[in-house]
């Protein structure tokens, strides 16, 4: 049984359809984007290494329609304070919140609200005050994000310990 959600969403523009990680796109929407490589459905068993990686999104940031978007440490402090009023204001209980400078991984109890729904209101609430802060309509999120269920308190536990190897 599903106990916790462990969440992820990305920065805008760091997680194409092309990845070279695969992705769980269906479709690449934007013909350019079709030129950085071949749509892989669902994460590559065999991953590249992180050179490959850091050439794709050089690469990628040449032709996206806006700039990849890294966030700064004013910026993740702005997040989590949005992500703080969301979760009390939903009722929400968060085990633990990794806001790193290009996505966001949340181990977050099971609610009345899907997964898909408290990304969405997470979203919501951090791109109203990012685009506060920064003054302009730059996209903030790449996507809905995803998911993938916690249905012990060990894998809560390890899911929040391996964040800390990431930093």
């Amino acid at each position: 049984m599903v106990i916790v959600y462990h969440l992820i969403w990305m920065a805008y523009g760091w997680w194409l359809p092309n990845d070279p990680r695969g992705s769980n796109s269906k479709n690449i929407k934007r013909d350019v984007l079709k030129e950085l490589g071949e749509l892989h459905h669902g994460r590559k068993r065999a991953q590249p290494c992180s050179q490959i990686i850091r050439d794709f999104y050089k690469d990628a940031a040449d032709i996206l329609k806006d700039e990849l978007l890294t966030f700064t440490p004013r910026e993740i402090e702005i997040i989590a304070n949005s992500f703080s009023t969301v979760i009390s204001e939903q009722g929400y209980t968060c085990y633990g919140c990794a806001i790193m400078p290009d996505h966001v991984h949340m181990v977050i109890r099971k609610h009345k609200h899907l997964a898909e729904e408290m990304i969405e209101h997470l979203q919501f609430g951090s791109r109203h005050e990012l685009l506060m802060e920064r003054m302009n309509n730059h996209p903030v999120w790449g996507g809905p994000g995803w998911k993938v269920f916690l249905d012990s308190p060990e894998d809560v536990r390890r899911t929040i310990n391996m964040w800390k190897t990431i930093r």
